[in-house]
């Protein structure tokens, strides 16, 4: 996937675990306080560099923040471009992107706190960014699986592609939410019961009975 870079060629240039270690501390920084009261000399005291280093990678705190928005597109782009896009049957490529979003969600909480904010950031300069770099993405991958599907008769043909990826969506980020933001985990409880984030089989079987009513034949 290519995405317009906002940091300087020498954000490039250093070394993996130095530009790893700022991508974590800036992501953990906007995941836990938003765009606005994210302070760019925390951020740099946190990863172990100077502010004057930091604006040597970046021209201001936005460049950096579009930037770990980048980084998160492009992870969760490789984790579900290869799963949509397997010879298998829609509800297998079902199962294996919602186990995906279990597993991803649990082990990076502060990602998906991250991308949380970002759909929640009052700040409407990011609203059409979001929409047009992440969403685009999703909506792309999920509709090639429902069309793919439809095309080896796996899928019912009287359902719209762009529309059904639009729910598929809708339950997937829901989903990645109710596993790893406080307020998203209790609304799952509340609805589900005390111990649903600890029965995933259970979940992915839910969805599964779900989904399957919905496309297939």
């Amino acid at each position: 996937m290519d995405l317009k870079k906002h940091h300087k060629p020498t954000f490039d240039n250093i070394s993996k675990e130095k530009r790893e270690r700022i991508i974590n501390v800036a992501t953990k920084e906007f995941a836990l306080k938003g765009f606005e009261n994210a302070n760019i000399n925390d951020i740099a005291k946190k990863a172990q560099i100077s502010v004057g280093s930091l604006y040597k990678y970046f021209d201001n705190k936005q460049d950096l923040f579009l930037t770990i928005v980048n980084y998160n597109i492009a992870t969760m782009d490789n984790l579900l471009t290869a799963l949509s896009q397997s010879d298998e049957d829609i509800l297998l490529k079902v199962e294996q992107i919602l186990r995906t979003i279990q597993k991803y969600s649990k082990e990076n909480e502060l990602i998906i706190k991250f991308y949380n904010v970002m759909t929640n950031e009052s700040n409407p300069r990011f609203a059409g960014y979001f929409a047009n770099e992440m969403e685009s993405m999703t909506a792309r991958i999920y509709y090639t699986a429902i069309e793919q599907g439809k095309k080896a008769g796996d899928v019912r043909t009287d359902i719209d592609s762009a529309f059904a990826a639009y729910l598929l969506d809708n339950m997937f980020m829901s989903l990645q939410f109710s596993y790893a933001c406080d307020y998203y985990k209790e609304r799952f409880k509340i609805y589900a019961g005390d111990s649903i984030l600890e029965k995933d089989d259970f979940v992915v079987e839910q969805c599964l009975k779900f989904i399957k009513s919905a496309l297939k034949k």
